[in-house]
């Protein structure tokens, strides 16, 4: 069988064996699961976490596995630095799946029929305080366009209602929730898979940027390097992946919402929520010894997960426009930013590379800083003293009134009032341009030691200080 969760674990703790680790106790899905992510965070540690025993739980739960670029970089089998670029030459050339039959399919070992649905089976956690119940963090929705018949993948959020109902979140354009709107229109319920563990690989090409309604099958078997292997799912047409731990199957109604949330988000605050759609579970398959995935909501894993699809897919975009770029990072811990490097051939390259970027991630994305191949755009300290050295305010930044939104998931998006409510509105975005100017302008070099000074030096000849030196320079 093809690549898939199982596959991918085995090759991360045989190259970093630290960055998983095995929790025997009993934890409570209320706040247990997230509460030890948040407690080894506090020292500085990210491993995954495969919890054993969840309290009234039939399944192992897998929670904060993506915390690092050296876990992406793995997959992807390239270094931390080339990790966009990679991503975005993988999602070009995309490779198609291929339908295998039921019998050799693992996620169908196990077959659980609409009257035996009981979604308090899976180890669904509370993952925040506030949070209005058990959620679905790392759920890859498909779904079919009823008129094209393209399937599409993304991850939204799912509020656990009762034990075979939950909710769906769409925002804005996301492509999910212009298919359901289809069925809406002709009074249909659109019928959904659910996917539940798989290779990161699958994780990553869900959602990433891609043009178009669909595609999220293909640029997953690009990422993976192999094509995604497919089985027909029990209660549609749907093809869904063959090697997932769990499918949940359902359909969307078309006229009948819930009140959901609230859910701590990816901005670390409290917004969205309100009446959504309901998903009617009719059936759940799952492999023998299931491993129930989950996203740490709002915590580090939830903002890897989301920067590098976001990365690899604006290197995409911006290398079609501005063939000079060099890479770009969205940087995890403030994915709002995005950074970007170019050999500069122009000046309006800036402007066209800012431009791509923030048409490519139209809905999170606020402040574009562009700078020059000389400059790590992976290291914050580059970039600052790139927008402290070669950037002025009144010459080198453009402001775009309302560019984001209205309303959404920052908090900026909205005004709030001494009543307690919220209303939606525009926000604005910005480019810094952090460039030196166009050839054949000459600026002024960088202070830098000549690399071939410091090329061949062997550091591990350094030692630490003995007691005998101690005594005649300390004394």
């Amino acid at each position: 069988m093809g690549k898939d969760l199982r596959t991918y674990l085995s090759d991360l703790t045989e190259k970093y064996p630290e960055h998983l680790r095995i929790v025997d106790e009993n934890v409570n899905r209320r706040f247990g699961i997230t509460g030890y992510a948040t407690k080894l965070a506090q020292s500085g540690k990210h491993p995954g976490l495969l919890f054993k025993n969840v309290e009234g739980a039939e399944f192992a739960c897998l929670s904060n596995l993506l915390t690092s670029y050296e876990a992406i970089s793995l997959f992807l089998d390239c270094e931390v630095e080339d990790i966009p670029r990679v991503f975005g030459e993988r999602i070009k050339h995309k490779i198609d799946p291929v339908e295998v039959g039921k019998a050799v399919a693992p996620v169908k070992e196990v077959i659980i029929n609409k009257e035996e649905v009981d979604l308090d089976r899976l180890p669904i956690p509370v993952h925040n305080e506030m949070d209005g119940g058990p959620y679905l963090s790392a759920g890859v929705l498909i779904i079919r366009d009823p008129e094209t018949g393209v399937l599409n993948a993304g991850i939204y959020r799912h509020h656990i209602f009762n034990k075979n109902q939950m909710g769906v979140w769409f925002l804005g354009a996301h492509h999910g929730g212009l298919i359901f709107k289809k069925y809406q229109k002709m009074g249909k319920p659109a019928p959904i898979a659910i996917v539940l563990g798989h290779h990161p690989a699958f994780l990553m090409g869900a959602i990433a940027r891609l043009q178009g309604m669909g595609g999220e099958y293909e640029a997953a078997g690009s990422l993976m390097n192999e094509a995604l292997e497919l089985v027909k799912a029990e209660h549609s047409d749907l093809l869904v992946p063959a090697n997932a731990e769990i499918i949940i199957e359902g359909e969307i109604l078309p006229d009948v919402e819930n009140e959901e949330g609230p859910f701590g988000e990816w901005p670390g605050h409290y917004l969205g929520g309100g009446k959504v759609p309901v998903i009617q579970v009719n059936g759940i398959t799952h492999r023998k010894n299931a491993i129930f995935q989950d996203i740490v909501a709002s915590g580090r894993e939830h903002l890897v997960i989301g920067s590098i699809p976001r990365s690899g897919s604006i290197y995409h975009s911006v290398k079609e426009v501005v063939p000079s770029l060099k890479t770009v990072n969205v940087p995890h811990y403030a994915r709002m930013h995005c950074y970007i490097s170019l050999d500069k051939e122009r000046d309006a390259d800036v402007k066209k590379a800012a431009f791509t970027a923030l048409n490519t991630e139209q809905e999170n994305l606020r402040h574009i800083v562009v700078v020059d191949e000389d400059i790590n755009v992976f290291n914050e300290e580059e970039v600052a003293w790139a927008v402290g050295t070669r950037f002025d305010a009144e010459r080198d930044q453009l402001i775009i009134p309302k560019w984001n939104g209205p309303g959404g998931l920052l908090p900026t998006n909205w005004d709030y009032h001494a009543d307690g409510k919220n209303t939606p509105r525009m926000s604005s975005a910005v480019i810094i341009d952090a460039t030196k100017p166009a050839p054949p302008i000459v600026y002024p070099k960088r202070a830098v030691v000549p690399s071939e000074n410091y090329k061949d030096i062997d550091t591990q000849t350094i030692r630490e200080i003995n007691e005998d030196e101690k005594q005649l320079w300390f004394k």
